[in-house]
This record gives structure tokens, C-alpha cells and sequence, in this order.
């Protein structure tokens, strides 16, 4: 199995796309798209900061939770390894994530906290927020595709996240359902095999170019997102060649206009 650390790009800044970095009259447009979820749909950064300040403040503590979010999200693709590996058998996204705070509570002053504080601040990843272009540009892209996750997040996860923070999928589609994390191939092709599609008829959409590049070696269409603040203010977005994806897009409601205006 490919490493799970495939997922996690480096941070370096991205070429700028041409024209030819658009989608071509050559290719017919696809019939759904596929979000990856955290850091392309939702803010994971922000709201784990935000969770773990409170958290926080309920028990007189300070701390950089900025830097906390990061260091917690930074174990995410080794803990996923360990399962590749035989460590650990199969896990849940949600179980990786109680494993990881455990690992890194200590040296954040969080060593003290009661089992149901710990709890409940591992519950904050489902109650990420969507980035601000996310509901209106979804909801554009609605009308005319089929929208789905393709996430590594658990099923409950995601489910729980949709009611929170209103997204409106048509399905969703967990890596769970696959036995395997993302970039396995296994995903993508279960992805389409779920929706009746050719793998050529389902579009990746992810701010991550490892994910994308995994999705296009399983016959996917891609389409890039960016998002400059997924790490926080300082992020530097992660390499890619030019032309490397068939779209490239500044955010979703870009990314509709850069599919034929879907819908409008």
C-alpha cells in the first residue's frame, strides 16, 4: 500500500494556471463530484482552534491553540501508516484522532483534562466550519452534479458534520465503507463503482495535489481548490505543475464558473 503521508503535501508556493489549466471542449463535463472534506470543504484549523481555546478558558488555561490544531492534524497521516503497516488493525478516523490528542495533550497543558472535556474536544472535527465560499458554491454546483464526499472521515463523522454545518450532499461516501484511507486506489474506484460511474465520470475535488494525483492514477477527473488559510494565516500552498489538473480553481464558487457556470 502506498504511505498515507502521500496525502500531506509539502508547503511550497503553486505555479499560477493558463489557460490550458481550464477544462477542454476534448472532455465531456463529469456527472459528480467528489469532495475531499477537511481543509478543502471545512476550516479543520480554525475550528480546532477555536474548540480547544475553549476548552481551554473553561478551565483556566492557556496555550497557542493555533499551534495545537496543526500538531494534532500533523498526526493524522502517520496514525493512518500504522494501520497500513499492521500496528494497529483497521480504525475509525475518529478513534486515529482520540489516539493522537492523547499523544500530544501533555505538552499543550492539556495533560489535566477530565475524560469527558477530552471526549468532547475530539467531537469538535464533526462540528468543523465550512470556509465562507463553501454553502453558496455547493449549492450552485448542486444544480446540475451529483455531490458526494470522499473523505477519510468516518461515516458518523461526516454525517454529523452535513447537520452542522448545513452541506448539502447528495450522499456521502466515506473511505469506511472501503476498508481503506485515501490515496488508496480502492477509494476512488469504490467512489464511482457506488455511483454507477465510470471512473472517468467522477470529478475529485480537494485542495490537496497528493489526494488528486491518487484520484487521477484511478482514472478520475481533478480539479484543485485553493486554500490559502488551511494551516492558518502563513500557510504556503503545496507545489504542482502546471497543467497538472484539469481544473484549478480559487475557491467553489471559481471552481462553478470554471465548470460551465453550473447551473446558473
Amino acid at each position: 500500500m502506498r504511505p498515507a503521508s502521500a496525502v500531506e503535501d509539502k508547503v511550497i508556493a503553486p505555479p499560477r494556471p493558463g489557460p490550458s489549466a481550464a477544462m477542454t471542449d476534448a472532455l465531456p463535463p463529469p456527472r459528480a463530484l467528489a469532495f475531499d472534506v477537511f481543509g478543502t470543504v471545512v476550516d479543520w484549523h480554525g475550528g480546532i482552534r477555536d474548540a480547544a481555546a475553549a476548552v481551554a478558558a473553561r478551565h483556566g488555561l492557556a496555550g497557542d491553540w493555533a499551534a495545537f490544531a496543526n500538531d494534532w492534524r500533523a498526526g493524522y497521516a502517520p496514525a493512518m501508516d500504522r494501520v497500513r503497516r499492521g500496528e494497529l488493525p483497521w480504525t475509525r478516523i475518529d478513534e486515529l484522532h482520540r489516539m493522537i490528542l492523547e499523544d500530544i495533550a501533555a505538552r499543550h497543558g492539556l495533560a489535566g483534562l477530565p475524560e469527558a472535556e477530552r471526549a468532547e474536544l475530539n467531537r469538535a472535527w464533526h462540528r468543523l466550519p465550512p470556509w465562507p465560499d463553501t454553502l453558496p458554491g455547493l449549492r450552485r454546483l448542486k444544480r446540475r452534479y451529483t455531490l458526494t464526499t470522499l473523505s477519510n472521515g468516518n461515516f458518523s463523522l461526516l454525517t454529523e458534520m452535513a447537520r452542522h454545518a448545513g452541506l448539502p450532499w447528495d450522499c456521502i461516501v466515506s473511505a469506511e465503507l472501503f476498508g481503506h484511507y485515501k490515496p488508496d486506489p480502492e477509494c476512488y474506484r469504490g467512489c464511482a463503482r457506488l455511483l454507477d460511474l465510470a471512473p472517468a465520470e467522477l470529478m475529485l475535488v480537494a485542495a490537496h495535489p497528493s489526494d488528486l494525483r491518487a484520484a487521477r492514477a484511478a482514472g478520475l477527473r481533478t480539479a484543485y481548490v485553493r486554500r490559502p488559510l488551511e494551516q492558518g494565516p502563513g500557510t504556503v500552498l503545496p507545489a504542482f505543475e502546471p497543467e497538472e489538473f484539469e481544473l484549478v480553481a480559487d475557491d467553489f464558487g471559481d471552481l462553478a464558473d470554471r465548470l460551465a457556470g453550473a447551473g446558473d
